[in-house]
């Protein structure tokens, strides 16, 4: 298999003109521990040099070593771009630890700057995938339950978009007061309120739709004191 490395200038650099003498010395020898010697370096470098080239790879780009913020790179860039930019690398630290993320603020802030140079290049992703942050969001929908003596019943359904956690509460109807003491009962089993309630386009939750933009329930607003938002 032939590699054709561009010449920059005329010359190869030095890390790339080493790769070239390993592969060709081990191209000579057909040893890893011959080649070693001729190239000067250590014969696991050879091994791992040649086995890129085997397996189809480019020997002369060089890899990134994995980090520990890699998983969480979704989610700073998901701020940096709600935020046009703008968001703090010690907000978003805050959050990525909430998260579980056990690396140093030095690791988060180069993130962030490097989604922020991005983002100020127009790189931005065609898609973007929800990635769930501790204490942020609640889902609710309703179920139908089983008959009791031939009447039907419902299945209130709560569960935290984080930590998945649910709670199931059957009732009798879906009326407005079924809902408010399902959502009370709900948040005194969580022990606290999220910042957003997700669920659909219940009447009891949004009364209509003006212009694209919902009106939510007078009642539940006052009631429950809780913002939701439509699927």
């Amino acid at each position: 298999m032939w590699f054709i490395h561009e010449l920059t200038g005329g010359a190869l650099t030095k890390s790339s003109r080493e790769i070239m003498e390993i592969l060709e010395a081990f191209d000579l020898t057909r040893c890893a521990w011959s080649a070693a010697e001729l190239a000067g370096c250590d014969a696991k470098t050879v091994a791992r040099y040649v086995a890129v080239r085997d397996a189809g790879g480019d020997p002369f780009v060089v890899t990134r070593r994995a980090r520990l913020i890699d998983p969480f790179l979704a989610k700073v860039e998901e701020l940096v771009d709600m935020s046009e930019g703008k968001v703090r690398a010690d907000g978003v630290h805050e959050r990525l630890v909430a998260m579980g993320f056990t690396g140093d603020e030095r690791s988060t802030r180069r993130a962030v700057a490097e989604a922020k140079a991005a983002w100020r290049d127009g790189h931005r992703r065609r898609y973007r995938p929800w990635v769930p942050e501790p204490g942020m969001w609640l889902q609710f929908d309703w179920g139908e339950g089983p008959r009791i003596a031939a009447r039907r019943t419902n299945l209130f359904c709560a569960w935290l978009a984080w930590s998945r956690f649910r709670v199931i509460i059957p009732t009798w109807d879906r009326t407005l007061g079924s809902l408010v003491a399902c959502l009370d009962a709900t948040l005194r089993t969580i022990g606290g309120a999220p910042t957003y309630l997700l669920t659909d386009n219940e009447k009891t939750v949004t009364v209509e739709h003006v212009a694209g933009v919902a009106v939510r329930h007078p009642e539940m607003v006052a009631r429950a004191g809780i913002t939701a938002a439509p699927c």
